[in-house]
């Protein structure tokens, strides 16, 4: 299968962006910055592209100018291990952001990020139909998800 990589179109933020994107994700670094040449559309030795990759998955950011802005319609998904991994996501992609429901925001680039305790999945998948609804109920009325309100949620047995 062929190799896809994302490119995410910034305005003049692509080098910043991959930098606080590297210092937040393990294994993570810049690849190549490459610059505008003269007579392009850009001033000459700007940044034009910077790849990077987090933690083994590699990303372009493109500086393509104020054309294009980021939506919800895309986002990227963190899945977590455990509380401290969402905490930890959940901080460094927020701060300067906007924190949205259900474990979304987006980020200071306006960059869309899910982050996603792998626990969810079970408390939300759970046979029982009670305690999956009460889960997702609980996760409804979330910013950043909460594994323990979660499964206490679950948990709860009807009067």
């Amino acid at each position: 299968m062929p190799k896809t990589v994302p490119c995410l179109w910034f305005d003049g933020q692509a080098e910043q962006a991959a930098a606080h994107y590297t210092a937040i994700f393990p294994n993570s670094k810049v690849l190549q910055v490459t610059r505008y040449g003269p007579g392009m559309p850009a001033p000459e030795g700007s940044v034009m592209t910077v790849s990077f990759s987090l933690d083994g998955q590699e990303y372009v950011g493109l500086n393509g100018g104020p054309q294009f802005t980021f939506t919800e319609a895309i986002s990227f998904q963190i899945f977590c291990a455990d509380q401290d991994e969402v905490d930890h996501y959940w901080g460094q992609l927020s701060e300067g952001g906007e924190e949205g429901q259900c474990g979304w925001l987006k980020d200071r680039f306006g960059v869309s990020w899910q982050v996603v305790p792998t626990a969810l999945f079970e408390l939300v998948g759970d046979p029982d139909p009670g305690r999956a609804q009460r889960a997702t109920q609980a996760m409804l009325g979330m910013r950043k998800i909460e594994i323990a309100g979660l499964r206490q949620a679950a948990d709860q047995v009807s009067a």
